[in-house]
């Protein structure tokens, strides 16, 4: 199945949110909301982007003992997002609790993805807060960690796909985000790579935000990312 296009509306402006989602239309398949946004605007902000009709990655990577993330995900089930987040770092029982929370919300519940390695962290930060050896193996092995727990799958970096791919399966969602077409500014990332690229290596979201949403024309701009990892025509819901 083609990689799914996330628009990410990284501002605390409600307003503005409303307008980039409008402004991609049906050239992206979903929006991501995060931590940014929902501190600015809430349970209500995430709703009234929910009610422009588009699927919401609810990206607010929860990380606690295990009862107060159980809690937390209880707490955003409401808004019905079509995907939430925590972190692999947070350790099995928490993963585990997190994961027989959203199953408990049976039909229509969230996929519960796992975020692996920061996009913006490289080796030597993980050296600096006594991780490693390497990215790569830290993100793989926490892959492997939240498959085992019951997530549905996990946040990596484009560099991570083929390694967690080969390890956790075909069923196994990776979304994928520090993408930035060819050509265009790294900004804060380190680890990135073109929607192309990652498409062909096997992701099933793509997370893009300021290529699209500081474009002249979004739309345009979401069209040719499509084109780019081989989608034609609109987005699906």
């Amino acid at each position: 199945m083609p990689a799914r296009i996330l628009l990410a509306l990284d501002t605390p402006d409600l307003a503005l949110a409303l307008g980039q989602a409008r402004a991609a239309g049906e050239a992206v398949d979903g929006v991501k909301l995060g931590l940014e946004f929902f501190l600015a605007n809430g349970p209500a902000g995430v709703l009234a982007v929910g009610a422009l009709g588009r699927p919401i990655f609810l990206d607010l990577k929860f990380h606690d003992i295990p009862n107060t993330v159980v809690g937390a995900v209880k707490s955003v089930l409401r808004l019905k997002p079509m995907m939430l987040n925590v972190h692999a770092g947070g350790g099995p029982a928490m993963l585990r609790a997190a994961a027989e929370a959203v199953r408990a919300a049976g039909e229509g519940r969230p996929l519960l993805i796992a975020v692996t390695v920061l996009t913006s962290l490289g080796d030597e930060d993980l050296a600096a807060v006594g991780q490693g050896p390497s990215v790569a193996g830290q993100a793989r092995r926490l892959a492997a960690l939240a498959q085992a727990e019951g997530c549905d799958g996990v946040v990596c970096a484009g560099s991570d796909i083929a390694a967690i791919r080969a390890a956790c399966g075909p069923g196994f969602k990776l979304v994928v985000p520090g993408l930035r077409p060819a050509g265009a500014a790294v900004q804060d990332q380190k680890r990135v790579m073109t929607p192309g690229e990652a498409a062909g290596l096997g992701a099933d979201f793509l997370v893009i935000g300021r290529p699209i949403t500081g474009a002249a024309d979004p739309a345009a701009a979401a069209c040719a990312i499509r084109r780019e990892i081989g989608i034609d025509g609109a987005a699906r819901r």
